[in-house]
């Protein structure tokens, strides 16, 4: 009998190390998904009441993400290649720099953006020299793209399974279950995970509403020379910015007014830079601090702390790369869960006296904050 034990033992701990080292191995698109299943969950619950299959609820949860997503990528891309060809027609940039940087010529060069456009510039060579830099790199660039449609299939593949079978794999968690800690611990930090990530969510919508109403009522008393380019796109990219830590939405609407003051700087007309201040002290304050100081915190978790969440948002990219935004909350949320609850348990701590200890830990808490 105990050698069939360990027998199962060590097949369930190679079981596990097989499973840990192909989870590390794409540990960004697990986080990724793990981000985007809290995200959608609430939508994709919702969707019940419409008495709509397990699988289209899930689809449909997940579309609404990656859709919208899909759309902001391309016709952001598309538009600063429109940008890029109207500004160096407009100003005498090809002729001062297009000896020294070809690829200047090349964008003005390039015909319409439509599907006519680029059969035009494809027959008349225009396409050659990324063509040429292309085959060069063919194997970075198949490397490149593999690992990255890899990544992205993972992420849809699992979100889309935790949609449709989180219910199931909660209740195989609790066959595990002793004395009612694993429920405890699980529930706890299911519901934090889901304040912490589908606040991000929320968060994200909220400052995109904001920037594009402050960038379009902006347009409206700015003279058309100082005006913000597509103000509604400026301020979806704004509010997604917003989950970069530190630099957050600087990294948009700084270099968004440096481009509204450059006609002004180039047509020598300086009184028009008062309105490019205006915009950015707008920015500043209506944009970023407001909705950080008074948003931020509603939308943070019901019990981790706002500091603890800052750091955590921080200090994740730092350490465990750009994925790390999203794994360091959910590795502190894990943490904090289980040391509210499950470790008190472990430790044999009387629930009352544990209930007094935290609402004194609150007070104090709620003191210093």
């Amino acid at each position: 009998m105990d050698e069939k034990r360990l027998v199962v033992a060590l097949f369930g701990l190679v079981v596990a190390l097989i499973a840990g080292y192909i989870a590390y191995r794409f540990v960004a698109a697990l986080t990724v998904a793990v981000f985007l299943y809290y995200s959608t969950r609430r939508f994709c619950h919702a969707l019940a009441r419409f008495r709509l299959p397990a699988r289209i609820r899930a689809a449909t949860a997940l579309s609404v993400i990656a859709v919208p997503l899909l759309l902001l990528l391309s016709s952001t891309v598309v538009l600063l290649l429109v940008e890029a060809r109207r500004f160096i027609e407009r100003y005498p940039i090809a002729e001062s720099v297009g000896g020294q940087e070809p690829w200047v010529g090349r964008i003005q060069q390039l015909s319409d953006l439509s599907v006519r456009g680029a059969i035009d510039a494809y027959q008349s060579g225009q396409f050659d020299p990324l063509v040429g830099l292309v085959v060069d790199n063919a194997a970075l660039l198949t490397n490149t793209a593999s690992g990255f449609l890899l990544n992205v299939l993972i992420t849809v593949v699992v979100t889309y399974y935790l949609l449709l079978d989180g219910p199931t794999l909660h209740a195989w968690l609790l066959r595990f279950d002793d004395d009612a800690i694993v429920r405890e611990y699980l529930e706890a930090a299911d519901a934090e995970l889901e304040a912490v990530l589908y606040g991000n969510l929320l968060n994200v919508i909220a400052i995109s509403i904001i920037a594009i109403v402050t960038y379009t009522a902006y347009n409206v008393v700015a003279p058309p020379a100082v005006s913000v380019p597509y103000p509604t796109l400026s301020g979806a990219l704004t509010g997604i910015a917003s989950l970069i830590p530190v630099v957050g939405m600087k990294i948009v609407y700084l270099p968004l007014a440096g481009v509204t003051a450059v006609p002004a700087l180039l047509g020598s007309d300086t009184g028009l830079l008062a309105y490019v201040a205006v915009l950015l002290v707008v920015a500043v304050v209506v944009v970023d601090t407001v909705p950080d100081v008074v948003l931020r915190p509603y939308f943070s978790g019901e019990t981790t702390h706002v500091g603890l969440l800052m750091l955590a948002y921080i200090f994740g990219p730092v350490v465990f790369g750009f994925h790390g935004l999203f794994l360091a909350p959910i590795v502190l949320v894990l943490v904090l869960s289980f040391g509210d609850t499950a470790l008190p348990r472990l430790l044999g701590v009387d629930p009352d006296d544990r209930s007094r200890s935290r609402s004194a830990a609150q007070r104090r808490l709620e003191e210093f904050q």
